[in-house]
């Protein structure tokens, strides 16, 4: 399958180090796929180099059979058929919403610019919105009124750059889903930054893990988010605990690990062998004040550290290995655990997977 987007760009700014981006999608990849890594991995600049805004000193963009940049090709920015929203939308203050939408679409004749922009008030639920001012609006409003304006001028492609960490909780989840949608709706391939695990997984299709400018996995987003090729992909991804251990065997997806002083049953790739790491999320480790009599996978350990997070409480054990597990607030009240008490933390097989230690 041909790849829609190719990006390998160099930047060389005038002042601290050059930058070089990477990334190739294929048809298949989208509607969505959501970049996700560390700050400083090359997010915001491959958008940037995409939408026009930063002009790479080396290498190429190509977008489906369009060349947007090479060592003889540059497009400027209105000429790449790319919506492209940010943080704070920037929407215009001194133009209403529907005048807002209707920026950049003064190739339309003036009974088409009307009629788009009523079509896409009414898609964005704008309608009883479209005379007020951009003060006006709420936050989750506003982000609205830039998602619709950049998609007012049906763009081949639509770049977002954390378009939702600015709401709070329950506007960024009803635009996220909103936007889902429209995408769909639309099928629009749209290019979304984001450095929240949860958004990522509720509305991505495909997931592309950047650092240092270079993709370390691609896949379907819960593929991606529940195994993770590396150590350093795993980290990025918010794995909590990385568990060095032996492998004892592995056959049909199963295999059983020595860690620590005990064996652990785990998910595993067949004929992996040798020193391996168990990655294992905290949220699917179950504490118990006592190890049940049922022979459960797991660990006895013994409570190092007790954080509260709000509406979880996440424990910090020592298992012979340094393991970590995330509870709601009033499962772990009903444990009754103190630091320094002993605890048997459960871990199901499917959710503790091994790879290679390299």
């Amino acid at each position: 399958m041909a790849d829609d987007l190719i990006v390998r760009v160099e930047l060389r700014p005038a002042h601290g180090p050059p930058r070089s981006v990477e990334l190739s999608l294929a048809t298949g990849d989208f509607p969505l796929v959501v970049l996700f890594g560390p700050s400083g991995a090359g997010k915001s600049t491959l958008l940037r180099c995409l939408a026009g805004l930063d002009r790479p000193s080396a290498g190429a963009i190509h977008w489906r059979s369009c060349t947007w940049f090479d060592a003889a090709t540059w497009v400027p920015p209105q000429f790449r058929d790319v919506g492209f929203v940010a943080q704070h939308g920037a929407l215009f203050p001194h133009l209403d919403v529907a005048a807002n939408v209707a920026f950049g679409l003064d190739a339309l004749r003036s009974a088409e610019r009307a009629a788009r922009v009523t079509e896409v008030l009414d898609r964005f639920d704008l309608g009883a919105l479209r005379h007020r001012a951009p003060a006006t609006l709420s936050g989750g409003e506003r982000q609205r009124v830039a998602l619709a304006r950049s998609l007012a001028r049906r763009p081949s492609l639509l770049l977002l750059d954390e378009p939702f960490s600015a709401l709070d909780h329950p506007a960024r989840a009803a635009l996220r889903a909103d936007l889902r949608r429209w995408v769909r709706e639309l099928g629009l391939p749209t290019l979304l930054v984001t450095h929240d695990p949860a958004e990522a997984m509720a509305i991505g299709d495909t997931l592309a893990v950047l650092d240092a400018g270079r993709v370390r996995q691609a896949g379907p987003v819960g593929e991606v988010f529940e195994h993770p090729r590396d150590a350093a992909t795993a980290r990025i991804l918010g794995v909590d605990t990385l568990v060095a251990a032996t492998m004892l065997h592995a056959i049909d997806g199963r295999g059983v690990v020595r860690a620590g002083e005990r064996d652990l049953a785990v998910s595993a790739p067949d004929g992996l062998t040798g020193r391996v790491l168990v990655c294992v999320r905290a949220e699917d480790v179950v504490l118990f004040a006592r190890a049940p009599d049922d022979g459960r996978n797991g660990a006895p350990g013994r409570v190092v550290r007790i954080d509260d997070e709000g509406a979880f409480t996440v424990v910090a054990l020592d298992c012979g290995y340094p393991l970590r597990a995330r509870l709601p607030r009033r499962v772990f009240g009903h444990l009754g655990l103190r630091v320094g008490d002993e605890a048997f933390a459960a871990i199901d097989a499917r959710a503790a997977w091994t790879i290679a230690d390299r």
